[in-house]
């Protein structure tokens, strides 16, 4: 398989959604989504390690100066794809694909892994 066969076949599967990471303090989380829904933001959520602002990919540029013009620090930037569709398994179908993702992610080679896999939490 090419390799435009195959980015064919991921957007076709997948769609591209950009994000980034800003510090959390002095910075309210709802006023942030409120004035970053103009550059093209859907999403931000806060946890231990700042806030994440997500978005889809062609709103990254958009974002990124907007941080720049705001001086706010960008933590980390990046892309990641999101299945279009997802795939159930069993319990114990779930765990032998998981350990071979972490496989997979544990060779040095490797700098993406995606999936399509409905993760089932545990009750």
């Amino acid at each position: 398989m090419a390799i435009w066969e195959l980015q064919a076949l991921l957007s076709l599967c997948s769609t591209v959604a950009c994000n980034f990471r800003i510090p959390a303090e002095g910075i309210d989380v709802e006023k942030t989504e409120l004035e970053f829904i103009d550059f093209g933001v859907e999403e931000v959520f806060e946890d231990e390690d700042g806030i994440l602002l997500y978005a889809p990919f062609e709103n990254f540029g958009a974002i990124q100066k907007e941080l720049e013009n705001r001086s706010l620090e960008i933590l980390s930037s990046g892309f990641e794809r999101i299945p279009q569709i997802t795939k159930q398994l069993s319990t114990d179908q779930q765990e032998d694909v998981i350990k071979l993702i972490e496989k997979i992610e544990e060779d040095e080679d490797v700098q993406n892994v995606y999936h399509a896999l409905g993760i089932q939490e545990e009750a």
